[in-house]
């Protein structure tokens, strides 16, 4: 009898009775479940499995009613990867998990991401299907980076211990076998022979161990790998040289050779391909590893006045924790006592240290100056700041590219081909070689297998996708994931929010124009008075100026706002409205014509002209002013000295925007824009010239992002605009924004250059490798070159990756990636 399984399922679209009822009607309908309960509070149901119905199944039912189970994301750390078929084996295998939606290994990175409904996979079913694939998986916690530098040293040291063994047991070998080419005292006798079996077998049995391990299993079930091809050649070199010093005369006359030589060179040279190749992988990830290492190891806790220091897992949420000058921010908080400058240029990559007192926030790995500050801790472990990002840096590393889907295709079919290339290359040379062809024939065969290398297809892209996101995230730009980077190289429009965007998003009132009989004072203190309900930046400059003037602001007895129009209400006993000329024909108020005409000349100025209304007349003009932002101007120019269109999109009337853009030498504008037609302006844009990437950084720049084929939002600005974008520039610096496309261009580029490399080497030297060229009085390709060769490509492909580091310029300052808190 199958053992009765309690499950419990997180289910989204409830928003009444009657749906608790439809989804508690479906769980029930199902067979071998009971005690079915739905709560529409946690949005959440749980049901006891009989046996009869799968978890699986379970959330089927719960889709087809209209209640999805919510997806989410499982990391795994899959050690044993060696090349881009290991890759395709392993996604298959988790592809086939029962509720699996989908799966993604970066070989790069030794991680495999799992999509799946929220509970109904187990992480022990997803370990076992990479373990019955031939790889060891453990599980990667969500919200906690792992750090793979740990695992990639134990891996460079078994490596490097490796290649000494084989390199000190294979040079006997190579002298004797050599040797004998000089010295005919060397050559040929039984005891050279058996001396040079003896020390091939350790070598193979020793350091090439791992090959056999790994390949022979994978080539037994039907999916051989990289292993499988080494272990075919070194051991088909081995077991012939075998057989040729123990029982000659079981080959053809004149066929007993010794290979030795070339059994063990295979196994040296693939080893220090493998080293290098270690060595390469570790400086891939530095970003995740120099960014964990900014946060300090333990921190001093206050309680009752005395100091007590603590490690950092032991802090809890509200403890207070100082930071004495010199020393980096230990938890992320708000500063209770205390006043000092901090660094945050690992944060926003502006060098200029803050100034920090009571109430302000502070970011665990930053910076202290030379005062003292006591902060109460707001996160810890996976939701501090440094852990979300690093997150963050990790999945886009983990990401594929839609490129990658191609060099999938091509890998999933390679290994077996190579192998029937290497049986035909055997049999071709065995049949029309002349006697005696056995060695010859496998010879060749051995060099096919050991030069194919689909280790260099399936580093091509995760590598230079590792280093180019890490890169980016060191000069103030998140990639959210990697798909981002091929799509901004293929923008044609950069269409940029004005305020916060391209302005400081901080205006200030620069001129008050008030109508015959209306005080400036009275009409300023009204519209701040009603402004002070308003959340739009021009508010916040309205309501400065009357705070700096001492004006008194009362209370509105009522308030309402209409977005994309203006603000109204009652403030003393009198009707106030606030807002753009649209807003007044709305209300049906008549412009006063000298306030038009003077409204427009401050527009042609690059100001917002804000207008006021007073008890149902056109009171006023205030004219506010957001500075453009240092560096805007030589950022567009950049970004049209790279052949984009550069447009602005604003709510600001048509000729306050016209003005802004001919400062900033922006040709294409869409103004007067609500916060809903920013999607239909980036709908517009790409129309007219192709793929968009939209910069902003408010609330209602969110639907906006989302909607462009790549969203960049700027970190300083709102949660919602960060969480709709496919990449954050970490500061509000526009320059953030020509790095990101320059670090795009330059990383697909640089993927095109490996994935060619990849291609063209094994379709060059595979045919030389099975001595094609011989007939024509051609060059052959001997086994131990092969090995080289095979080890080469695979380090010249991280070697090419390794060039991103040195992209785009300068790092921004500070010696860690330059991360913003907003992305978070």
């Amino acid at each position: 009898m199958s053992k009765s399984v309690a499950l419990t399922l997180p289910v989204t679209g409830m928003s009444c009775a009657s749906c608790v009822g439809r989804v508690e009607r479906a769980l029930a309908a199902l067979p071998g479940t009971r005690d079915v309960a739905v709560n529409l509070a946690t949005q959440r149901a749980s049901l006891v499995l009989d046996g009869g119905t799968s978890p699986v199944e379970v959330a089927t039912a719960l889709a087809e009613a209209g209640y999805p189970v919510p997806e989410t994301q499982s990391l795994l750390a899959v050690d044993g990867m060696s090349c881009a078929s290991c890759v395709g084996r392993v996604e298959r295998a988790l592809a086939a998990v029962p509720g699996v939606t989908g799966a993604s290994v970066n070989l790069a990175a030794g991680r495999a991401a799992i999509r799946h409904p929220e509970d109904v996979v187990s992480m022990d079913d997803l370990v076992t299907a990479v373990a019955a694939a031939g790889y060891d998986a453990r599980p990667v916690e969500a919200g906690q980076p792992a750090d793979p530098s740990v695992r990639q040293a134990e891996e460079g040291r078994a490596l490097r211990r490796d290649l000494i063994a084989a390199a000190v047991l294979s040079a006997p070998v190579v002298v004797l076998d050599m040797g004998g080419h000089l010295l005919p005292g060397l050559h040929g006798g039984p005891v050279t022979a058996l001396v040079q079996a003896i020390l091939a077998t350790l070598v193979l049995a020793g350091p090439g161990r791992r090959f056999f391990l790994r390949g022979v299993p994978g080539l037994l079930r039907g999916h051989p790998d990289m292993n499988a091809l080494v272990a075919l050649g070194a051991g088909a070199a081995y077991l012939y040289s075998l057989v040729s010093t123990l029982a000659p005369d079981l080959l053809p006359a004149g066929a007993a050779h010794l290979y030795f030589e070339a059994s063990v060179l295979i196994v040296t040279l693939i080893l220090l391909g493998r080293t290098l190749e270690a060595r390469a992988k570790g400086r891939t990830g530095q970003a995740i590893a120099r960014l964990m290492d900014l946060t300090p190891k333990t921190a001093r806790i206050v309680r009752d006045g005395a100091e007590t220091e603590v490690l950092l897992d032991a802090l809890r949420l509200g403890d207070v924790v100082r930071v004495r000058p010199g020393e980096r921010v230990a938890a992320d908080g708000a500063v209770v006592s205390g006043t000092s400058h901090v660094d945050e240029s690992m944060v926003t990559g502006e060098p200029a240290p803050v100034r920090k007192g009571p109430g302000d926030t502070v970011v665990g790995g930053t910076l202290n100056g030379r005062g003292s500050l006591d902060l109460r801790v707001e996160a810890v472990g996976g939701a501090t700041v440094v852990a979300q990002i690093a997150a963050m840096v990790e999945r886009a590393q983990s990401g594929k590219l839609p490129i990658q889907a191609l060099v999938d295709r091509v890998t999933g079919r390679f290994v077996p081909a190579v192998i029937g290339i290497a049986a035909a290359t055997f049999l071709a040379w065995l049949l029309l070689a002349p006697a005696p062809s056995l060695g010859p024939a496998l010879v060749n065969a051995v060099a096919v297998l050991i030069i194919a290398c689909p280790c260099a297809m399936g580093l091509a892209t995760p590598t230079a996708i590792m280093v180019g996101t890490g890169r980016a995230a060191a000069r103030g730009v998140l990639f959210r994931d990697g798909a981002a980077l091929q799509g901004l190289r293929d923008v044609r429009v950069v269409a940029l929010d004005k305020t916060g965007t391209l302005t400081e998003g901080r205006p200030r009132l620069t001129e008050i124009v008030p109508a015959p009989g209306i005080a400036e004072a009275e009409a300023l203190a009204l519209a701040a008075a009603l402004e002070t309900r308003s959340e739009h930046p021009l508010a916040g400059a309205v309501v400065a100026a009357a705070r700096d003037r001492g004006l008194a602001m009362p209370e509105p007895d009522r308030f309402e706002a209409v977005a994309g129009f203006g603000i109204s209400g009652r403030v003393a006993g009198r009707a106030v409205a606030v807002g753009a000329p649209r807003y007044l024909e709305r209300l049906g108020v008549a412009l006063n014509p000298d306030l038009a005409a003077r409204a427009e000349t401050l527009a042609s100025q690059g100001r917002s002209p804000v207008h006021l209304v007073l008890d149902g007349r056109h009171a006023a003009i205030l004219a506010v002013a957001d500075p453009v932002k240092a560096g805007a101007r030589a950022a567009v120019a950049a970004l049209k000295a790279r052949g984009l269109v550069v447009a602005m999109v604003t709510g600001d009337d048509p000729v306050t925007a016209a003005g802004v853009a001919r400062s900033l030498g922006i040709d294409a504008v869409a103004a007067g824009v609500l916060p809903g037609g920013k999607v239909e302006a980036v709908q517009r844009f790409r129309a007219e010239h192709g793929p968009v990437a939209f910069v902003g950084d408010g609330i209602n720049d969110a639907p906006a992002l989302a909607e462009a084929d790549v969203g960049l939002a700027i970190g300083t600005g709102t949660d919602i605009a960060v969480e709709s974008a496919d990449v954050v520039l970490m500061s509000g610096d526009l320059e953030a924004l020509v790095e990101a496309l320059a670090l795009s261009r330059a990383v697909m580029a640089n993927i095109r250059q490996n994935l060619f490399w990849a291609f063209a080497y094994n379709a060059a030297l595979i045919p030389v490798a099975a001595g094609v060229l011989v007939p024509f009085g051609g060059p052959a390709l001997s086994p131990i070159l092969a090995a080289g060769a095979m080890a080469f490509s695979s380090v010249f492909v991280l070697g090419n990756a390794l060039r991103l580091r040195r992209a785009g310029g300068r790092p921004a300052a500070g010696a860690a990636p330059a991360l913003n808190a907003r992305a978070a």
